[in-house]
């Protein structure tokens, strides 16, 4: 599973995924899957214990993920395995989409080779690795991890709306990290015109800037906005009701900004459906980061998989809160911890 945190960021739309190879007590062999397309986890275990003389047969191997039984970018690593002549398979979550599901485990098992799957927290940590990839085959849609940085009486900006930093700059690494490892970055139209934000992964290693989503009208971005720089590189996206996209200049489908308009009536409804045509374009995971009301409709769209809120040390008096809710949403089982001078809460809304 730590083996497997190195392909975050460079796999998607496939699953991050770890294997190791022991013999004899021994690890012989590691690997996981390092880009899309690119050899699966177990094959490159294998080649790495081949590679220094190391005969697998009759070895263990442990994959966080089980293996594929079907051919698509790469051969099926569940005919490797058994090729290879291991005589044991220990897998830390199944697969969940519907042409792989079963598949790789049944074949091992045809061949008489044992496959044993973990459980309680090893299996749980597994299936927190792929929470995107698992979401995605179930439903269509990417996973939403909702981010939002406010004061100690919880509000997200100063008076009449001004912007101000509250985050310290552990939770700034840690959100560039988070974008880098994420297919998209979200904020609203009110966030666009006050912050005029990059959204893009900074000061950390990226594979691939993620793409930037804004929802709102064409109005929202200025001339020169930091969104508009580096469009070949990070690509935006904006989400608008018909004809909110063809207002005054920038013509920005002449820029290379791709719009998507979507009929609905509310925000919760919008952004429903702004989640499925995101997942068309294999958008598989976004990192909701502001403001307010954008919040506040995917709240209650029910769409949130995860919370992460970053509490500053600061009281601002005034200003706008942290999230706007015409309903009570209870969260269980959240975890605290500091980032920096920051009070860190997580929870988890859906597991997948």
């Amino acid at each position: 599973m730590q083996l497997a945190l190195n392909g975050r960021g460079q796999v998607s739309p496939n699953p991050v995924v770890g294997a190791v190879v022991v013999k004899d007590g021994q690890v012989i062999g590691e690997g996981w899957h390092r880009e899309y397309g690119g050899p699966h986890a177990e094959r490159l275990a294998i080649e790495d214990a081949e590679s220094n003389g190391n005969d697998v047969a009759g070895s263990t191997v442990y994959v966080s993920l089980e293996p594929c039984g079907h051919h698509g970018n790469q051969p099926p690593c569940a005919e490797l395995l058994r090729d290879r002549g291991v005589a044991e398979v220990v897998v830390g979550c199944d697969d969940s989409s519907e042409k792989t599901a079963g598949v790789g485990p049944a074949l091992l098992e045809d061949a008489g080779i044992e496959v044993r799957f973990a459980s309680g927290a090893q299996a749980a940590r597994a299936r927190g690795l792929v929470q995107d990839f698992r979401k995605f085959s179930a439903t269509g849609r990417p996973l939403v991890t909702l981010k939002m940085a406010t004061s100690l009486d919880g509000r997200v900006a100063g008076p009449g709306g001004e912007p101000i930093h509250l985050s310290s700059p552990d939770t700034d690494l840690l959100v560039h990290e988070w974008r880098a490892a994420s297919d998209g970055v979200a904020v609203g139209a009110g966030t666009v015109r006050a912050d005029d934000p990059r959204l893009t992964a900074r000061g950390v290693e990226v594979a691939k800037q993620p793409r930037r989503i804004l929802f709102g009208g064409s109005d929202s971005i200025e001339p020169g906005s930091a969104v508009l720089e580096d469009l070949s590189e990070a690509p935006v996206i904006l989400i608008s009701r018909p004809g909110e996209a063809s207002g005054p200049s920038p013509d920005l489908a002449d820029l290379g900004v791709e719009v998507i308009e979507v009929e609905a009536a509310d925000g919760p409804a919008r952004f429903e459906s702004a989640l499925d045509a995101l997942g068309e374009r294999g958008i598989h995971s976004i990192l909701l980061e502001g403001g307010p009301r954008l919040a506040g409709s995917a709240l209650e769209a029910g769409c949130v998989d995860r919370i992460e809120v970053f509490i500053a040390p600061r009281l601002l008096g005034e200003g706008p809160p942290m999230v706007e809710l015409e309903r009570t949403i209870d969260l269980q089982e959240i975890s605290v911890s500091r980032s920096g001078t920051d009070v860190r809460l997580s929870a988890v809304l859906r597991e997948w």
